[in-house]
């Protein structure tokens, strides 16, 4: 077995302090516990532990260096002629250390506080998130709804969806997750919110943008008409004159948001009936614009 001293590190006449900090030093890359598999490091450490455990002992230590004992801590066998002790003794201090890192952790140790508190936290460590993706409707999105996710596993989340939420917006749900694989909790499930499109709502900002279509008669002189808006239909009112284009606003009818809500835009737009219409067809033959009329006037080039 080789010299205690020269597996230390440390000089003959070393104190114990320093024998100490050489064999925490050492014993701080060498660990089983921080090389698992590495055969090399493991005989290494168990050479550490055996020099230490002599030299430690301070009469132990004197012993050897008298020569009472070999590195191992063995008796060397007298001898009849010329030699108090042997050279050679029987090699073999068996390595057998169940303490993990107790035998150099003390409470001024950084290194071993360290591996401490990374053992606690991942004790403690959270399972992991889970990733999901919800498409709901336009109106769902517009005015918040209760909608039921089914997972992979075939089990279910209720998902609370507040009123006003964009595309793409993710909602947490904790403890909803994968379970810790320790004593933690278990992790959130992450929702990730699609909106199916409307067949005639539009949402710009907070905003609503709609296109109402309404009648000739109801263009030229005016009329009191309902129109949709995301949390029922309303009374419109129609001006005398309106042309496809005109663009009229519902105060507080679009998206809720923080202190009250946006607006709904309506654009009109004139329909004709889709059937020939004689009576139509007659009036407009025998009617004439005045001459200040001329829809295309700001085209001219």
């Amino acid at each position: 077995m080789k010299d205690p001293y020269e597996i230390l590190g440390v000089a003959r006449t070393a104190s114990p302090e320093d024998i100490r900090k050489a064999y925490r030093r050492l014993a701080k890359t060498l660990h089983p516990d921080l090389n698992p598999g590495n055969k090399e490091a493991e005989e290494r450490f168990k050479e550490l532990s055996a020099a230490n455990d002599l030299l430690s002992d301070p009469d132990k230590r004197r012993r050897f260096d008298s020569g009472e004992i070999d590195a191992s801590g063995a008796e060397k066998p007298r001898q009849r002629y010329y030699k108090d002790f042997a050279a050679e003794a029987p090699a073999g201090h068996p390595y057998e250390n169940h303490s993990g890192f107790a035998d150099f952790a003390e409470t001024n140790d950084i290194f071993a506080e360290l591996l401490r508190r990374q053992a606690e936290a991942a004790r403690r460590a959270p399972g992991p998130d889970l990733h999901y993706r919800l498409a709901i409707d336009f109106l769902d999105a517009v005015n918040g709804a209760t909608k039921r996710l089914t997972l992979p596993d075939g089990g279910t989340l209720d998902v609370t969806i507040p009123s006003g939420i964009q595309e793409g917006q993710t909602l947490r749900l904790r403890g909803k997750g994968a379970p810790s694989p320790g004593e933690g909790e278990a992790g959130d499930a992450l929702v990730e919110i699609s909106i199916n499109p409307h067949r005639f709502f539009v949402r710009h900002g907070d905003d609503i943008h709609m296109e109402l279509p309404i009648t000739l008669t109801e263009a030229v002189l005016g009329a009191r008409v309902r129109a949709p808006t995301p949390t029922g239909p309303v009374t419109l009112t129609v001006p005398k004159g309106s042309s496809t284009g005109t663009i009229l606003r519902l105060k507080g009818k679009g998206v809720p948001r923080s202190g009250g809500h946006g607006d709904e835009l309506v654009k009109l737009k004139v329909m004709l009936p889709t059937e020939p219409n004689p009576e139509l067809e007659a009036f407009l033959s025998s009617w004439a614009p005045g001459p200040s009329y001329d829809p295309r006037r700001d085209m001219q080039t």
